[in-house]
Order: structure tokens, then C-alpha cells, then sequence
């Protein structure tokens, strides 16, 4: 039976499924909005700090600005979903992720930097959003598909996330017919694409994931549809699978040193092809390239964490990530393909990280604390990212992208220790 969002006003209980079904449709299409707004600013962003300052060392600096956004960012909307369910901190955040693009163009247009800073810090909210959205894909997911389920919204962030950097020349192109600096010119695509996942999401997300996976919890096994269970029914009895804290701690250590990783050596690498005679259109090949590593492979992710455990994946995360720094280091500057699979193994991961690491989290966590609980995980991620950020441009200007790319790949391997004690004590 298909009941609506009117259900959880009027007491009756919807369908865990059929809702579901719905979470995940609505989802996908807000996602594949939002994935072209965060790879466009990310192609540009370092090129753009560069050319207003001048300078490779603070190259690094929007990436740091906007992954701090994000954090404060990821505060808010975890607070709020907490409160008042996933769509309106959803929805909340994309809208200013879409403030922050506007920002920049104003910026950009006034060759200010310190507006620059200031965009790009607000901007960093779709940044988080987009992230965040993730968790509400696995609010009325059973534990043995939650890994699908988040992989699923990640999956939809790639034909946006392909599709952005790529768009970077011909919306560079465009921005300059508007008297708008080129390299500005993603952030218009950036602006439209979060407003209008901003809109799906207010006006499709009903009934709310969150709010009512607690109805069914609430409601006990009663609650659950015929033939199978809800996830308030799996969340009791698989408790004593979850480790607790210790979970929450070991998958924000994975999801944190991944992003760290990743987001240090994917800033300098659009750096480091403009040092070597590249343009616009190469980093944003490459940059595509990354993202579709980031976000493809999610099913197969999903897949292989929930047939073969959370931590043989994230151990792989740790041992990819390795490769992809050794890779990186070696490439030649002006390979623009080596450069490609570097980053494409960068981007794949990550996203073992991140979806070992999401499981994780949701498994150890009970519904009353959910949200909030994952907003502070995504506070830990983003201050990562912020610090990956802006160090990749000192240690760049201080000792070239070699060594960037190889100290990221060597720091990665941390996750192994953490997942090897983790297993010991099971």
C-alpha cells in the first residue's frame, strides 16, 4: 500500500519500503544536481585563488575555505535534521551552497579577494549537503543493504560530478561574454545546479526518511510492512553488533584520514598541470576523471561491504589510496593520463572510505542520536578536507606535488593499524 506524507500526521504508518523507494528517486535527482555543483568549483577554485593573489602558496586556500564551510555547515544541517528531519537541513544547505557560488562571481568580478574568502567559506555548505545527504538514504535502509542504499544517493552525485568539470571552458567561455572573469564562469553552473537540488528536495522529500523511520520506531515490530522489517526493527536487534562508540570513532578515523588524503593531492593537481603547460580543458578532464572514481563505483562498493564487511573495505580504501599517491609522484607532468589514473584511484579510495566508513557510523548509532551524531562526524571529515587543503599548497610550494602526492599516499596506510586492532577485539 502507498501512503503519502499525510500519513505521519494522521497516524497512520507508511510503508518502510514504498517510502524507501520514494527517498531514494528523490534523492538521486537532487544528487545528480548537486554533484555538477561542487565539481565545477572545485576544477577552478585553486586556479582562481592564483590568479586574483598571485600566488601558488595559497593556492590551496579555497579548498581549505570551503571544506571549512562545510564543517560548520555540516553542524547546522545534522542540527537540524535532528530536530526537524532531513529535509529541511538538506534543503537549507544547498540553498546556501547556491549563495556562496553567487558570492564568488561577485568576487570575482570585483577582483576581491577577501569577498573571494568569504564566498567560498558559504559556498563550502553544498560541499557538506552533499555529503550529508548520504545518511538519509540509509535512515529506512535494513543493516544488511544500508552500504547499497548510501551508495545508491552517492552513484547519482557522478553524472553531475562528470559533467562540471567538463563544462568549466565552455561556462568560462560564456561567464567572459557576460563580463564576468572566465575561471568565475563554474560557479554559475554551481549556483543554478544547488538552488534547483535546494527545490527538489523541499518539494519532493515527503515523507521525510528520518521522521519516519522514528514512527516506525516508535511503533515497534508492528510497524514493519508484510514479508519483511523496518529499519527500527533491524536497529534493536543487531545492537549488539555495533561496538558503540568505538565504531563511531573507528569509521570517523577512516572517512577523516580519506578525505584528508584525497582532498590535498585532488586541489594541486589542476595546479600542478597549469605549472606544466596544461589548461582549463585538461584539468577538467582530469578532475571528471576523479569524480567518476569518486562516486561509480558506489554500487559495487555497496555491494562488496555489505557481502564482505566494513573493514576489509576500508583496509582496501587505505591501500588504494597508497597507490594512487606512488602514481601521482612518479607520473610525469605533463601526462595528462597517468595524471588521470592517479587521480581515478584517488577518487576510488575514497570512496571505499567513505561508504565503509558511513556503515559504520550508521550501525553504531541509534535513531534518537542519528543525525546529530553524523553531523559531528562530518564536522571531523570537513576540518580533514579544510587541513588537506591548505597544506597541499605549502607543501607544493615548499617541495613540488611529488612529494604532496607520496606523503598523502604514505598517511593513508593509517587506516590499516585501525582496522587490524578494530578486528583483534572482535
Amino acid at each position: 500500500m502507498n501512503r503519502t506524507a499525510s500519513d505521519l500526521t494522521t497516524g497512520v504508518l507508511p510503508d518502510a519500503a514504498v517510502v524507501q523507494r520514494r527517498v531514494l528517486r528523490v534523492l538521486v535527482a537532487s544528487q545528480v544536481l548537486s554533484g555538477a555543483g561542487l565539481a565545477a568549483g572545485v576544477t577552478v577554485g585553486a586556479l582562481l585563488a592564483q590568479d586574483m593573489l598571485g600566488a601558488t602558496g595559497l593556492a590551496g586556500l579555497p579548498s581549505a575555505l570551503f571544506t571549512a564551510g562545510s564543517a560548520l555547515t555540516a553542524v547546522v544541517v545534522g542540527r537540524v535534521s535532528q530536530r526537524h528531519g532531513r529535509r529541511p537541513g538538506l534543503a537549507a544547505g544547498y540553498l546556501a551552497g547556491a549563495v556562496g557560488s553567487l558570492g564568488v562571481i561577485i568576487a570575482a568580478v570585483l577582483d576581491s579577494p577577501v569577498l573571494l574568502f568569504v564566498a567560498l567559506f558559504v559556498y563550502g555548505a553544498g560541499t557538506a549537503t552533499n555529503l550529508q545527504a548520504r545518511y538519509a538514504g540509509a535512515d529506512l535502509a535494513p543493516r544488511d543493504h544500508r552500504a547499497r542504499a548510501v551508495s545508491t544517493v552517492l552513484v547519482a552525485t557522478t553524472l553531475g560530478g562528470v559533467a562540471g568539470p567538463n563544462l568549466a571552458a565552455p561556462t568560462g567561455t560564456f561567464a567572459e561574454k557576460l563580463g564576468i572573469p572566465g575561471l568565475a564562469g563554474p560557479f554559475l553552473l554551481s549556483g543554478v545546479a544547488y538552488a534547483l537540488a535546494a527545490l527538489v528536495l523541499a518539494v519532493r522529500l515527503r515523507p521525510d526518511p528520518l521522521l519516519t523511520a522514528r514512527a516506525l520506531a516508535d511503533a515497534g515490530p508492528e510497524g514493519a510492512p508484510a514479508g519483511g522489517t523496518t529499519t527500527a526493527t533491524t536497529d534493536r536487534s543487531d545492537r549488539s553488533d555495533r561496538g558503540g562508540r568505538g565504531g563511531v570513532v573507528l569509521g570517523a578515523l577512516i572517512m577523516v584520514l580519506t578525505q584528508l588524503v584525497m582532498v590535498a593531492i585532488m586541489t594541486m593537481t589542476p595546479v600542478h598541470l597549469h605549472d606544466h603547460g596544461h589548461g582549463t580543458a585538461a584539468s577538467g578532464v582530469v578532475i571528471a576523471v576523479h569524480i567518476a572514481a569518486m562516486y561509480l563505483p558506489s554500487p559495487l562498493t555497496g555491494w562488496l561491504v555489505d557481502r564482505f564487511g566494513r573493514l576489509r573495505i576500508a583496509a582496501a580504501s587505505g591501500l588504494t589510496l597508497l597507490a594512487s599517491g606512488v602514481l601521482a609522484a612518479t607520473a610525469p607532468g605533463d601526462s595528462v593520463a597517468l595524471l588521470a589514473l592517479a587521480l581515478a584511484l584517488l577518487g576510488l579510495g575514497w570512496n571505499f572510505g567513505l561508504v565503509s566508513g558511513t556503515a559504520i557510523i550508521t550501525d553504531a548509532v541509534p535513531l534518537a542520536t542519528r543525525a546529530r551524531t553524523q553531523g559531528m562526524v562530518d564536522v571531523s571529515i570537513a576540518v580533514a578536507g579544510a587541513t588537506g587543503g591548505i597544506s597541499s599548497g605549502l607543501v607544493v610550494a615548499a617541495s613540488g606535488y611529488p612529494v604532496l602526492a607520496l606523503t598523502g599516499g604514505v598517511l593513508a596506510l593509517a587506516v590499516l593499524p585501525a582496522v587490524a586492532a578494530t578486528a583483534y577485539r572482535r
